[in-house]
């Protein structure tokens, strides 16, 4: 094959084969073969070069006059559908029937269906509500039939027939009420009360129903065993949630924590191992219900090598409602009666009761007594005769002795260098009870001086003790003592396994 001559010097169209071959093309395929695309950065302004620049200008305007338009399109509908379609379609239009069919193909309403001006209503209708929380029980009554749908008339008489038999401050929020109404006097008048029913008290239940053209009252009283309940346990890491699972109520670990406060410390004074004891009222209806009462017995008892002792037996008596132990009643009580204090060592006062900034903890607090500042060793007396109900080392206290006294009143005496007294000992006013020291949190030796009044810490300096203002009534102390057997000689959560016997036994007639 021949070399491909080159081009003549000065050409600008490029190499002349593409033409030769051309020429010796037929005359059909020369357009085929001519140069349609050329480059448009070569010879710029050439013959070539406009109409290569003339092919692109009319692809563009062929691309743009094909450009799709993006507005939407409508599919077309259907021009015809068979019956089924159609009644669905015509279903879709109810909305309240496909709300009442809440799956499955929705039904449009048979064609022989008319509209009417009224239906019939039911003759009677049930209903259940609950009494609404408000600051007037008896209106609340009142607004809870109108709810419900009785007419005015009806529901005071009903109102006042409640009010008559039990106070409607005592009902209490949340109880139900079953009712039944009658059928309309009028056409939009509201219905006729038929019946409510209530308990309105865990022994008594009540029924208004009507009677000829009145309302009546009916009372149905339920028995009730009133046997209190004993619960018992161990105290572990938290008194209160051992007594909560061991079925207690909270109203009545509130109350036994606040008896044993009264009489020892619930931070020092109570160990893990301790078996907690306490009784409260109880009562159990025959159709099952329950409810729970004020605590009527609390003790504690500490695991020894004889096995457990009596730490607390204290018993909610006399009219004050407070809580006693026979050891209280067997004594004279002392009650404070003014200014004054027997001194309960032979020292100066350095530290007065109230808020202070702490020595060695560095931040204000509460000082709970008075400091009285001795030599190491002083002897510490006791301000009025009572029983020591602690002696030992408790916390920032050190060494600490606290008597009870008896009324509601005790005393407190910290940081002992040493002890002379022990748990349960009686001793009189003026006995040493221990010596000056600076054991617990304490920058030197004194004594820490603290008294209690219902278990809430007081000012020694505006208190004293008097003398005796009760004497021991034997006929009482041995009514005290009786009763406080009865309640020991109950068998722990006894009545439980007695009240579901009680409710199979009913559940079974």
């Amino acid at each position: 094959m021949a070399p491909v001559p080159a081009p003549r010097a000065g050409s600008t169209t490029g190499p002349v084969w593409p033409a030769r071959i051309s020429a010796r093309l037929p005359g059909w395929t020369r357009a085929l073969a001519a140069d349609l695309a050329p480059d448009l950065a070569e010879d710029i302004g050439s013959r070539r070069w406009c109409r290569g620049m003339v092919t692109l200008l009319a692809l563009i305007g062929l691309a743009l006059a094909f450009w799709p338009d993006l507005s939407a399109l409508e599919a077309a509908p259907a021009s015809r559908i068979d019956a089924a379609a159609a009644r669905e379609l015509r279903a879709q239009g109810l909305s309240g029937a496909r709300a009442a069919v809440p799956s499955g193909p929705a039904l449009a309403p048979h064609p022989a269906l008319r509209r009417v001006a009224s239906v019939a209503e039911r003759p009677e209708i049930a209903r259940t509500t609950e009494l609404p929380a408000g600051d007037s029980p008896g209106d609340s009554l009142g607004r809870l039939f109108q709810r419900a749908g009785v007419s005015a008339s009806d529901a005071a008489r009903a109102t006042d027939l409640i009010a008559a038999t039990v106070p409607l401050a005592r009902l209490a929020p949340g109880t139900r009420v079953d009712l039944v109404l009658g059928p309309r006097p009028a056409p939009g008048q509201p219905r006729r009360l038929e019946r409510a029913a209530l308990r309105a008290r865990i022994d008594l239940a009540l029924t208004v129903s009507r009677a000829g053209a009145g309302l009546v009252l009916e009372r149905q009283p339920i028995p009730v065993d009133t046997t209190p309940l004993r619960i018992r346990g161990v105290v572990g890491s938290s008194l209160y949630r051992s007594a909560r699972a061991a079925g207690a109520p909270p109203s009545a670990i509130q109350e036994y924590l606040a008896a044993l406060d009264s009489h020892l410390s619930l931070e020092g004074d109570i160990a893990a191992e301790d078996r907690f004891d306490l009784v409260f009222a109880y009562r159990q209806a025959a159709t099952g219900e329950s409810e729970a009462g004020e605590l009527l017995y609390a003790g504690l008892e500490r695991a020894g090598p004889q096995g457990p002792r009596p730490v607390l037996e204290l018993l909610r008596w006399g009219r004050d409602g407070g809580f006693y132990s026979a050891e209280s009643l067997s004594r004279p009580s002392y009650v404070q009666t003014g200014p004054g204090l027997m001194m309960p060592v032979n020292g100066h006062v350095t530290s007065l009761y109230g808020q202070r900034f702490h020595p060695i903890l560095g931040y204000t607090r509460m000082h709970a007594g008075v400091d009285f500042g001795a030599a190491w060793g002083a002897p510490i007396m006791a301000t009025a005769e009572g029983v020591v109900s602690y002696a030992g080392f408790h916390g920032g206290h050190g060494n600490y002795v606290r008597l009870e006294h008896g009324g509601g009143l005790g005393t407190g005496y910290g940081h002992m260098s040493r002890i002379a007294v022990a748990p349960g000992q009686r001793v009189r006013a003026g006995d040493v009870i221990g010596f000056v020291g600076s054991t617990g949190l304490s920058t030197g030796p004194h004594l820490h001086y603290e008294m209690y009044r219902n278990g809430q810490t007081v000012d020694p300096l505006g208190m004293r003790f008097a003398a005796v203002t009760r004497q021991v009534d034997p006929r009482e102390l041995g009514a005290f003592r009786a009763r406080l057997a009865q309640l020991k000689a109950l068998q722990p959560g006894a009545l439980l396994a007695a009240g579901a016997r009680t409710v199979s036994r009913l559940a079974l007639r």
